[in-house]
């Protein structure tokens, strides 16, 4: 009888998970804690009302290296999104951002009820 977990495994890019990896020794985070914080930050900015347009123009602007085609601009910033960067890059210099996150995390886990363990057959 299997029963319910908070959990939920997911296949992800290997790629996301590299750098998430990147990311989270830093931070002294596991991976996992890593791409839950990128979750609720990305979240958090679709709650602030950032655009379908806003969203894909920032993401090709962090990969932009990656994606850039000779001669191509990045695509350009509406100035709403240019500021809303600009707001999210001093939370982030101030620490304000990464204790926002911390503590979504928590509540998060703390909602989360642990699961019974099982015997295994000796």
């Amino acid at each position: 009888m299997s029963s319910a977990t908070p959990f939920a495994s997911v296949k992800l890019p290997a790629a996301l998970v590299d750098k998430a990896r990147d990311a989270a020794q830093p931070m002294r985070r596991s991976v996992a804690s890593q791409i839950e914080y990128w979750a609720t930050l990305g979240r958090a900015l679709e709650q602030a009302g950032l655009s379908t347009q806003d969203s894909q123009a920032l993401i090709a602007r962090e990969e932009g290296a990656r994606y850039v085609v000779a001669g191509q601009a990045q695509p350009a910033l509406s100035p709403e999104l240019d500021a809303l960067h600009g707001h999210v890059l001093a939370l982030a210099q101030s620490g304000a951002l990464a204790e926002r996150a911390k503590a979504a995390v928590g509540e998060n886990r703390a909602k989360a009820q642990p699961r019974p363990r099982s015997r295994r057959a000796a």
